[in-house]
């Protein structure tokens, strides 16, 4: 026995060195191959496509609460009761339709998140069980996109708390002479304060996502720090929590009905993107049993911003005169030098707010789904590069956000394609599935998740089944000279159930009479056999038995028998 184990440490080391004089010859921006990968021989994989290795297992219950701070304290939650204010509603529904919506969310993150920490793998690669290997781009392709726009949207509002924080040290920041023509929507001391933030972002954004508890931990005390104190100052000056609990409803019967349908699918979409990608997250958790926390999260976080939101913007008619929902727009009526101060903490609280949120919401998706389409050339963490330096500023954030209403109505509208992914990814997990995937066979071309040329036509049904009849009301809401019937216009108020109810009963019922029978299995299938120079060897995705000795002795007592 020890003789055979030595010929197979010394046929182990051959085989590492003639990985590495390979890899020798790599130049430029290639990445070398993964000698652990269930990738198909001949093809590129990399190690943030790749099962998550276990000294990347850092999470636990206490990150994915953190998490989840990080990810929903952002300025647009505190934002989020505005639309549905000033939409005639008042400010229960501001109240409760966040709480709503965020307990609906929860259904998809938890039944999808736990794919990811069972698995350990990143949802470019999990869609491929459901959608087949070549059609899960698509869904690939559209989260890249969302994540890019809104990663722009969130870096611009990074930057205007940066432009606070400025103003507040150097007040004389305020008087820079403009040279920006303001046919481009920003001016130059915005541009400045721009740069600057772009600049503090884009390290904090290289820290791979198994790093970021410290960063979680430190969003968490001082953003809810910071609200709670805004909240508490604006009480003390309006002498109350002002009027807007008096304000009536400005519509009624069935049209009043519809609104509130069509805001609560608002606030469910706000979420569709982590719905869908949520594994690229829960891959890093150490175990299961965390993955439920996010049903207690995000609603609880919904609503108390939501709650600071309506307080503050309603001291803010007493004291200004004027609803004032931005509480950057808030921060810069204070002046004097307890007015600066206090604007200089606003500032520096919704920096760490929306960096928090863009590495949880958006570049770390992002840079997984541009590593599952180019492993070649791309990780995460080049990933992250292209991301950031595409949405801060080829996009030009500035013009999207001051220009373009109706693009910001598009982009938020995604959902209507988001949400039948989420829908497949769960339905196919835990009903079709029955929790049981080849995992190898999720990373071949040919492999088991391959259908039809790459194409599950179950699924591409789905999204013709769930995608068109939200289109009309999508153009509608971005151009509304285009005139809907009633009918149509219904089903767009209540586009994310809709997109995600017909996608799963759609999916189910084709899957119940119409089968993928060589995709079901009756236990999972996390490894398999490779060959090494004669020898049999079990590859489980994640243990490299050519790195060293003990590595290739402790493969060796997991082979199977010659």
């Amino acid at each position: 026995m020890a003789q055979i184990l030595r010929q197979r440490v010394v046929a182990s080391k051959q085989h590492l060195k003639t990985k590495i004089e390979s890899h020798s010859h790599l130049s430029g921006w290639k990445l070398p191959k993964q000698t652990t990968t269930f990738a198909d021989e001949g093809t590129w994989s990399n190690i943030d496509s790749d099962v998550t290795p276990l000294e990347r297992r850092t999470w636990g219950s206490f990150e994915v609460a953190g998490f989840w701070f990080s990810d929903a304290l952002n300025a647009q939650g505190w934002e989020g009761p505005a639309s549905i204010i000033q939409g005639g509603l008042t400010w229960r529904e501001a109240l409760y339709l966040p709480l709503l919506g965020g307990l609906t969310d929860t259904i998809p993150l938890v039944l999808n998140g736990v794919i990811g920490a069972h698995y350990h793998i990143p949802f470019p690669v999990a869609i491929r069980a459901s959608c087949g290997f070549y059609f899960a781009r698509f869904a690939v392709i559209i989260r890249m996109a969302t994540a890019m726009f809104w990663h722009a949207i969130q870096t611009w509002t990074g930057s205007l708390a940066m432009f606070q924080c400025i103003r507040a040290i150097w007040p004389s920041f305020l008087d820079i002479p403009n040279t920006i023509p303001e046919s481009m929507g920003v001016t130059t001391n915005q541009m400045v304060a721009h740069l600057v933030f772009w600049s503090i972002q884009f390290p904090i954004l290289l820290t791979p996502p198994h790093k970021l508890r410290w960063f979680f931990v430190f969003k968490i005390f001082i953003v809810l720090t910071v609200s709670t104190a805004v909240v508490i100052a604006m009480t003390k000056k309006a002498n109350g929590v002002g009027r807007i609990w008096d304000q009536e409803y400005s519509i009624s019967g069935s049209a009043r009905s519809w609104r509130i349908l069509n805001n609560y699918s608002s606030q469910c979409g706000g979420w569709a993107t982590m719905a869908t990608n949520i594994p690229d997250f829960t891959r890093y958790m150490k175990r299961k049993r965390g993955v439920g926390l996010q049903a207690l999260m995000l609603p609880f976080i919904n609503v108390l911003m939501a709650m600071y939101g309506t307080i503050s913007t309603s001291c803010a008619k007493v004291v200004y005169g004027e609803f004032i929902w931005d509480p950057l727009e808030l921060a810069s009526h204070w002046h004097g030098p307890w007015g600066r101060c206090g604007a200089f903490f606003v500032g520096l609280c919704w920096i760490v707010a929306q960096i928090g949120t863009n590495l949880t919401a958006n570049v770390v998706s992002c840079s997984n789904d541009m590593t599952n389409l180019f492993p070649k050339y791309i990780n995460i963490r080049r990933g992250i590069m292209i991301t950031t330096i595409i949405s801060g500023w080829v996009m030009v954030p500035w013009k999207i956000v001051h220009s373009a209403s109706s693009l910001l109505t598009f982009i938020s509208s995604l959902s209507i394609f988001l949400a039948p992914i989420a829908a497949l990814l769960a339905v196919d997990y835990w009903i079709v599935k029955k929790r049981n995937y080849d995992v190898p066979g999720l990373y071949r071309r040919r492999g088991r998740y391959r259908y039809h040329r790459g194409f599950n036509w179950r699924a591409v049904i789905c999204f013709l089944v769930s995608v068109p009849p939200n289109l009309p009301g999508l153009a509608n809401a971005v151009n509304s000279h285009i005139k809907l019937s009633p009918g149509i216009l219904h089903i767009w108020d209540m586009n994310y159930l809709w997109g995600f109810g017909s996608t799963a009963v759609v999916y189910y019922t084709l899957n119940k009479f119409f089968p993928a029978k060589e995709t079901l299995l009756d236990e999972p299938i996390t490894e398999d056999v490779i060959y090494l120079n004669g020898f049999e060897y079990i590859n489980d995705g994640v243990h490299d038995p050519s790195k060293t000795d003990k590595g290739i002795i402790e493969a060796d007592v997991k082979a199977q028998a010659i």
